[in-house]
């Protein structure tokens, strides 16, 4: 079959690798029909992966169709339309089995847990994806949710829901959203749907504000966003959610929150010795929280608030390419070129 591989910095293959075989009785095999590409794809392309090595599948957002499924995964048959969660969990933890598939006892860390990180799960932009444990890694999807949508749900939408509700955003909360990726753009969604009475948005991309604005988000328009936004808040918001995990930005949200403010990480910090201005958090009273998305947890909510049109995460969508052309819609998403948000993957074409 065919899939996407790391070759070294800047170098995505399309490359032709063995079919996967069913890994276990309680696995699944899905023909992928669209696959994303992620902003923490960057981090290996740019060379700053998780693991070291090359030649690996790359990718963690793959929604398609069971063809092959084990004896003893239950609650699927071949030809269900499903979703994969981008990390997937043991299924027999006391922490599986309540969805939090981000504290599994047998793989407590993410490069075990997540496709397409290194070697120990397949990358998902791929034609075919070997799914362990299918029971608790697959999410069957409805007829009303879209592949695109579906994409977006693997992963930056549970990423953007959780840090939403780590902040506790409560009717009423005026919250500052920092990078307006597509992790960002379903956080403004989020916080809309929890009841935020104003939602500003952060980024230095222009087209990035202007699509949040779409979406009821205030854009910051300003090279001093700190001063910005408390101009615009009165002195703060309630919360700010963080969705790039630079420390220029995490200093941003901890400055964006008024006294007795709620701030959420949810970008990927690979930074040991985060310099935090303990004399600040203290004085304000800060609420700080950081953590790993269990998609598994979020999605039961996700899927209902989507059908129901209260979440549209395939807004976040803004480029459709061939994974031919892998290499290109890498270099792509990187630049920021042409105004790109979300990429799918079709791996057919």
């Amino acid at each position: 079959m065919k899939a996407l591989t790391y070759e070294g910095p800047q170098q995505i293959s399309l490359s032709e690798v063995a079919d996967p075989t069913l890994p276990g009785p309680d696995g699944a095999i899905v023909r992928v029909t669209a696959a994303g590409i992620c902003g923490s794809d960057l981090h290996i392309y740019g060379g700053h992966g998780f693991v070291q090595g090359t030649g690996y599948g790359v990718g963690h957002e793959a929604a398609g169709e069971i063809v092959e499924i084990g004896p003893e995964a239950h609650g699927f048959k071949v030809g269900d339309r499903v979703l994969v969660p981008a990390s997937a969990g043991c299924d027999r933890c006391r922490n599986c089995r309540q969805g939090l598939v981000a504290a599994c006892e047998r793989h407590p860390l993410p490069v075990d847990a997540c496709y397409g990180l290194g070697g120990a799960l397949p990358g998902a932009q791929a034609q075919y994806l070997a799914v362990p444990h299918a029971t608790g890694n697959l999410v069957r999807l409805p007829d009303s949710v879209s592949d695109e949508a579906a994409i977006v749900l693997t992963d930056n939408a549970p990423t953007a829901w959780y840090g939403a509700r780590r902040a506790r955003i409560a009717p009423g909360d005026h919250v500052v959203v920092i990078g307006l990726g597509p992790v960002g753009l379903m956080a403004v969604q989020s916080a809309f749907a929890m009841g935020a009475a104003r939602v500003l948005g952060v980024d230095l991309v222009a087209e990035r504000r202007a699509r949040a604005a779409e979406l009821g988000a205030e854009p910051v328009e300003s090279d001093d966003p700190k001063t910005a936004i408390r101009e615009m808040l009165d002195g703060g918001a309630e919360v700010a959610i963080e969705a790039v995990g630079a420390d220029a930005t995490i200093k941003l949200a901890m400055s964006a929150v008024r006294p007795r403010g709620r701030v959420s990480v949810i970008g990927v910090s690979q930074n040991t010795a985060y310099p935090v201005n303990m004399p600040l958090a203290q004085i304000k009273e800060l609420e700080f929280h950081i953590g790993l998305c269990s998609i598994q947890y979020e999605l039961p909510a996700l899927l209902r608030l989507t059908a129901a049109g209260r979440l549209r995460p395939e807004v976040a969508v803004t480029h459709r390419m061939p994974m031919s052309d892998g290499a290109a819609a890498y270099k792509m998403f990187a630049d920021r070129a042409d105004g790109v948000s979300k990429i799918v993957l079709d791996p057919w074409q």
